[in-house]
């Protein structure tokens, strides 16, 4: 009991002894920012660093021969030596604290964008992050290839928007027809034939533009004034009845699409095949063999077509009245394909 009352007794000059040790420790130290844990840790390693000085202390005799006991064993001294290592970091980082702190009043703001990024690592990835660097020759081949895409889409489109596909397949599915060979042949044939039965006439002159390098054009007009003779009409109406009028009415009447097709089967689907108003095979032979006998034998059935009219439309049209046979011939073998494609 006495040697525990000893104890007891011995236990708060230790502690007062530690306590003021402690105090020296501090004050001798800058060790504010550290907690409990690292405090003992410094504690232990400053005692350990000055055991010459207060190993003599009979007060600290209990705390290093504890302490020597310790480092015996090697896995304390292990734990030993990692706490010591943890301790010296945080040295290290509650030193450095207080260098980093601006002190003078002309220093409270950063003079350049060089310090601030030295001194918050962070803050030096968020800036370089920023900095726009070079393109990789990968990068800028993806660009190419989005652009290259992007246009192509864009071109796409519009050619789709503009109709012209549309257009395109509207004027095939006109133009692929014997009717508009016929028409088209018909007009090749009057547009010879109209400056000779509609003379141009001067109208006025362009003139000249240095900046284009062009010279005076003169313009031409057709002379409308000859619509009220009758060189105009004489051979338009000649040309009108040999080569419209009367292969039309031939092709009417001897039509031989009408009731071609007794054995067509028709259903909901399909609507039976229409027959041609003009035959346009019959509507070929008979222009055919009334040219020849007009333009070509030079017949004026009795005095009722005129000879003059003949001889000019016969020098008007390219090829003369073998140019209009030509053209009935083609016309002739456009229909009889045309009737083997409908079987």
């Amino acid at each position: 009991m006495r040697d525990g009352a000893n104890s007891s007794a011995r236990r708060p000059e230790t502690v007062d002894h530690m306590a003021n040790t402690f105090f020296v420790f501090v004050c001798a130290n800058s060790y504010e920012s550290l907690k409990k844990t690292e405090l003992e840790l410094a504690l232990d390693e400053y005692l350990a660093e000055n055991s010459s000085t207060f190993s003599s202390d009979p007060k600290l005799a209990n705390y290093y021969s504890s302490r020597a006991r310790t480092a015996g064993s090697p896995v304390k001294r292990d734990a030993v030596d990692s706490a010591v290592e943890r301790l010296k970091v945080a040295r290290r980082r509650a030193t450095k604290a207080p260098e980093e702190v601006i002190t003078p009043e002309s220093e409270e703001e950063p003079t350049s964008t060089s310090t601030a990024v030295v001194r918050t690592p962070g803050r030096a990835l968020s800036f370089a992050s920023r900095i726009p660097l070079p393109a990789t020759p990968a990068d800028v081949a993806e660009v190419v290839d989005r652009s290259t895409v992007a246009v192509r889409t864009r071109v796409a489109t519009l050619y789709k928007e503009s109709g012209i596909t549309e257009a395109t397949h509207a004027t095939r599915d006109s133009l692929s027809t014997v009717a508009s060979v016929l028409i088209a042949i018909s007009a090749f044939e009057l547009w010879f034939l109209r400056p000779e039965i509609l003379a141009d006439r001067y109208a006025f002159t362009i003139p000249a533009i240095s900046f284009l390098g062009t010279n005076d054009f003169p313009v031409f007009v057709p002379d409308m004034f000859l619509l009220l003779t009758s060189s105009f009409w004489s051979p338009a109406l000649l040309w009108a009845f040999t080569s419209v009028v009367l292969p039309s009415v031939a092709g009417y009447f001897i039509n031989m699409t009408v009731g071609s097709h007794p054995n067509a089967r028709v259903t909901r689907r399909s609507a039976p095949p229409a027959d041609s108003v003009v035959d346009p095979l019959t509507f070929s032979i008979a222009k055919a063999l009334i040219s020849y006998v007009v333009y070509g034998q030079g017949i004026t059935f009795g005095g009722w077509i005129d000879e003059t009219s003949i001889a000019r439309i016969n020098t008007a049209i390219y090829g003369g009245y073998k140019g209009v046979l030509t053209g009935t011939a083609i016309t002739g073998i456009f229909s009889i394909y045309d009737a083997v494609l409908k079987k």
